[in-house]
């Protein structure tokens, strides 16, 4: 029987050999739930670029998942992507996320790369231009911190979807009443692909807050409460951090929502606790014949890296 949710996974690519086990253990326990894709990001200027590569092709190697790969305007010329997207293709690769990219270490603002895609609708264009891509792009139900209004932002992804993007996953958000509301402005300008809410379970408050200025993102005053005096009870806080996730996910679904993103940090815990009520279970399939050929247990939380690009 079908389940009556589907969900996606973003990770970030490993840092060192530990963290590579650490995120190849929380694929281990993710894939049994059977993900549309899993997504890899891109580090601000493409700092992360060949771990990202390296792990997609591990990804598509290793396991039956559909890997999608982050890629960025930031760093890097047309030609320069085009050959990563080449490579991409001859390696198996089918789906990419494209995206504007955040500004390089030490610019204030976002400046297009001499001889690059200057935005993330032309990256669009090339990349579809090149190869049958499918391509995801980001969406931001409250507006990106660079857009002069909601308006705009519509625009935007509107110029995106029609250069050939299929799908929209939003920045995180706290806000459902603020999503619904972008999707039906969407859908009145004429945008009918589908907008995947982004999830992320909050399992560090202050990092997360300082997280959501910096990507436009809301927070409810009522969540400040929840985590007070928690900052030394990591085992507490997973708690009220799962529970605030599946509330939201729950009053999503009520909306008519049926599709997730979820940011995982590279863990697994709470992203497979929110599947499970949703719905989702392994359908019989164990470790060995699931989607993965390792195994391990949920690793420890690193902090994400570009899922505020445009």
């Amino acid at each position: 029987m079908a389940h009556p949710f589907s969900v996606s996974f973003e990770f970030f690519p490993p840092k060192s050999e530990e963290s590579e086990a650490a995120l190849w253990r929380a694929i281990q326990r993710l894939a049994p739930l059977a993900p549309k894709f899993v997504s890899v990001t891109y580090g601000a200027g493409g700092s992360t670029r060949e771990r990202t590569h390296r792990t997609v092709k591990r990804i598509l190697a290793e396991t039956t998942i559909i890997p999608a790969a982050h890629l960025t305007c930031v760093g890097a010329t047309r030609a320069e992507l085009d050959d990563v997207a080449d490579a991409y293709w001859e390696s198996g690769v089918r789906h990419l996320v494209a995206l504007r990219g955040d500004p390089p270490a030490g610019a204030q603002r976002y400046e297009p790369t001499p001889g690059g895609y200057p935005w993330a609708s032309e990256l669009v264009a090339g990349l579809r231009a090149r190869h049958d891509f499918d391509v995801s792009v980001a969406a931001f139900p409250e507006g990106h911190p660079d857009s002069r209004s909601l308006d705009a932002e519509l625009d935007n992804l509107k110029r995106k979807i029609d250069a050939g993007a299929s799908r929209a996953i939003t920045q995180f958000f706290f806000d459902n009443w603020a999503y619904l509301r972008f999707v039906d402005s969407a859908r009145k300008a004429g945008i009918t692909v589908p907008i995947i809410p982004g999830i992320m379970p909050v399992t560090n408050f202050e990092s997360m807050t300082r997280f959501a200025q910096m990507a436009g993102a809301s927070v409810p005053r009522s969540m400040a409460p929840l985590f007070d005096g928690l900052e030394n009870d990591a085992e507490t806080r997973k708690l009220v951090a799962i529970t605030v996730a599946a509330d939201q996910c729950q009053k999503l679904a009520d909306a008519g929502v049926t599709e997730f993103h979820f940011y995982t940090l590279n863990r697994a815990d709470l992203t497979y606790a929110l599947c499970h009520i949703l719905g989702l279970r392994p359908a019989g399939m164990t470790t060995t014949s699931a989607q993965l050929k390792v195994d391990g247990s949920p690793p420890p939380v690193e902090p994400t890296t570009d899922s505020r690009k445009r």
